[in-house]
């Protein structure tokens, strides 16, 4: 079986977010960079996989400019057997990605595409569902636990009212949950190794894809702060406050 993991270069998960000034985006000039977490996860979960003798080739493929190498390089030390940069000079939309990871799955005859299930950056938790649309594929999203048995994925589900199971026909899309497992520490030897090996290239013209935004940024702003809540003495003074000050009851 051959499987194929996106995975996506972001703003590392420990550094305060800063909007630029003129509010056209996130600053990420001199900001620490790092593979998308859910998309580490599925990384993993392919490794085991492997690991498993279920995945004969694993396939780690992101999507962005040169800089976006370091993420690949951590795939392949983790356990990849081939990387794929494909050249994007900024950062491209969710359909844009979807359409991009569903032609190299479909280029490369794959039978499982695992993703985190959103990206830290933007949360827009598109990707998955949309590449899965787009080749036709069944998908299981939110994954908190994933066998492959006879050609079938049995997917574990993260819903609101607890957890669903479903069993998918490969191939198919699957989007990695927080409760999947736990990544591997990379060691620096595999590091040192990863650097030596190729990665390939393509580009979304090579691949048929149109990558015209369909969405337009208006403007990203910070949040606005929250107000410091207050202690109460009894419940009447609560009762009071719900009533008078928020107006909830």
């Amino acid at each position: 079986m051959k499987v194929l993991v996106g995975v996506k270069r972001v703003i590392d998960y420990n550094v305060n977010i800063r909007v630029k000034a003129d509010g056209s985006g996130v600053e990420t000039e001199n900001v620490r960079m790092s593979a998308n977490p859910f998309d580490e996860i599925a990384l993993e979960e392919a490794v085991r996989l492997k690991e498993a003798g279920i995945c004969s080739e694993l396939l780690a493929v992101t999507v962005g400019d040169e800089a976006s190498q370091e993420v690949l390089r951590s795939a392949l030390a983790m356990g990849a057997d081939r990387a794929i940069r494909i050249d994007v000079p900024e950062s491209p939309q969710p359909l844009n990605v979807a359409a991009l990871l569903a032609a190299v799955a479909r280029e490369e005859a794959v039978d499982l595409v695992l993703l985190g299930k959103q990206a830290i950056d933007d949360d827009a938790n598109q990707t998955g569902q949309m590449a899965a649309a787009l080749l036709g594929w069944p998908q299981g999203t939110f994954a908190s636990e994933l066998t492959i048995e006879e050609g079938r994925a049995r997917v574990a589900r993260e819903i609101d009212g607890g957890q669903q199971t479903v069993e998918l026909d490969l191939p198919a899309v699957v989007t990695a949950d927080l409760r999947l497992n736990e990544p591997r520490f990379v060691k620096l030897p595999a590091m040192m190794k990863a650097k030596k090996r190729p990665i390939e290239e393509r580009t979304p013209e090579a691949l048929g894809v149109d990558m015209r935004p369909r969405v337009e940024r208006v403007k990203v702003s910070e949040p606005v702060p929250r107000e410091a809540g207050v202690k109460v003495a009894d419940v009447d003074e609560l009762l009071d406050k719900l009533r008078n000050e928020a107006g909830v009851i």
